[in-house]
């Protein structure tokens, strides 16, 4: 009876209603600018920290793409105190990780370990942001590995086409510049630039420091006052003033040896803050949203047209995008670009039931929560929506939001957010 008992309850607390039940969260600026989230949570003896900076693709152009995770990845490679080796020997020794790269919103050093090592990990964390070598000969290396994983992008038939659809879709804005960069720019990105971009952005104005985890709020922030509050009160790096995406219909075919081939059609969308943000997430899933998704449904499961259905719609600053992925083979890919475009419009066509709209909710707020249930995750939440400027407050928001979302609310996304698409085809040559 007991086990039955604790299985339920733990059934009910995966739900939405539970994830609105949050642990203790202080919030405070210190006086150099530095936003500090501590978020105190007892159950697992874990801590996670999140140092997230405003730099990121959004403040890059077609000469500096790449250079946010550039320097990134030469931070982790030591500190004045210390080499790569000695950090990482460091920070396995707190039973821990660290890591740290670029995003298109933002850049992040992630780091955790188990909670009784807090102390120390924020002090290597510290180190790592304010104290890092950047040393020339690490830059060199690090333009090399990334000019090959470059290369292992446009390799892999997937990772290129979603490149190209970006490049494609976001004209002239620079989301549409991949985040590792292109066989163009890194070259051209040299020591000088590496420490110059650190100087310009690894400012308290411009960095949230959230930590989550079985830790003491107090102590915390006292702990991290000491360590960041002596950094300069420069005030923030400037924000960018970005083009905007001209959309218009486009198609692009790009021939590539593999089996398979991969069709991806993509819309401009709204940014996190906008009030259409949730319900083309409940678009996005009612079309892509997993197994019950209308296009794997559709177009894999009953028609046999792809091995790969589903859809993308990310949250960012600026204009977003939303993408249908398939991969399908070679000799039917006409058909399944046909039936992809044939679910478009019957989207924008018909009402969606209230039983598939509820289905599709629950899904989503479903796979939000279990997202939000670890330290790390709840760290990286907590920094992200500081960096987005929505505020801690979001979840509770986008929560209602999503429930709110009608069936005449989703009708009207699919025609103005699917209603010009961009079409990318990538695949092997069609047999003649």
């Amino acid at each position: 009876m007991r086990r039955a008992l604790a299985v339920a309850l733990l059934l009910l607390c995966a739900g939405p209603a539970c994830a609105q039940t949050a642990e203790p969260v202080r919030q405070t600026r210190l006086p150099n600018g530095l936003t500090v989230i501590v978020r105190e949570n007892a159950v697992a003896p874990v801590v996670a920290l999140s140092l997230q900076v405003r730099m990121g693709t959004r403040w890059e152009t077609a000469d500096t793409a790449g250079i946010s995770n550039f320097l990134m990845a030469v931070m982790v490679k030591g500190t004045a105190k210390r080499n790569g080796s000695e950090l990482a020997e460091a920070v396995a020794a707190l039973g821990g990780k660290i890591s740290a790269y670029g995003e298109a919103d933002y850049s992040e050093i992630r780091a955790s370990a188990l909670s009784r090592f807090w102390r120390e990990l924020l002090a290597l964390t510290a180190e790592l942001a304010l104290e890092p070598r950047l040393a020339k000969e690490e830059v060199d290396r690090e333009r090399d590995w990334l000019l090959s994983r470059v290369q292992r992008r446009l390799d892999n038939a997937p990772s290129r086409a979603f490149d190209e659809l970006f490049a494609l879709l976001y004209l002239p804005h620079p989301y549409g510049l991949p985040v590792l960069g292109t066989r163009a720019s890194l070259p051209r990105i040299d020591h000088a630039a590496i420490v110059a971009r650190y100087r310009q952005f690894f400012r308290p104005d411009s960095m949230v420091l959230t930590m989550s985890g079985q830790v003491n709020a107090d102590e915390a922030l006292a702990e991290i006052r000491g360590l960041f509050g002596a950094m300069p009160a420069v005030g923030a790096a400037p924000e960018p003033s970005n083009p905007t995406p001209s959309q218009s219909v486009r198609r692009r075919v790009i021939e590539q040896p593999a089996q398979q081939t991969q069709i991806l059609m993509g819309g401009l969308a709204p940014p996190l803050d906008h009030p259409d943000h949730a319900t083309v997430k409940v678009l996005s899933t009612i079309l892509g949203g997993g197994m019950a998704g209308r296009l794997f449904a559709e177009l894999r499961d009953k028609r046999a047209l792809a091995y790969t259905a589903t859809s993308f719609y990310e949250p960012v600053k600026e204009t977003g995008a939303l993408v249908l992925y398939l991969g399908t083979t070679p000799e039917t890919a006409a058909k399944a670009e046909q039936a992809l475009l044939a679910e478009v419009e019957r989207i924008q066509r018909e009402a969606v039931s209230d039983e598939e709209l509820r289905r599709a909710k629950q899904f989503l707020l479903g796979r939000y929560a279990m997202d939000r249930r670890t330290n790390e995750r709840q760290a990286w939440y907590l920094a992200f929506y500081d960096v987005e400027r929505v505020g801690t407050s979001y979840p509770a928001r986008y929560r209602l939001a999503v429930q709110g979302v009608t069936p005449s609310d989703i009708q009207r996304a699919a025609r103005t957010y699917l209603g010009t698409l961009t079409t990318v085809v990538l695949g092997p040559r069609p047999a003649r």
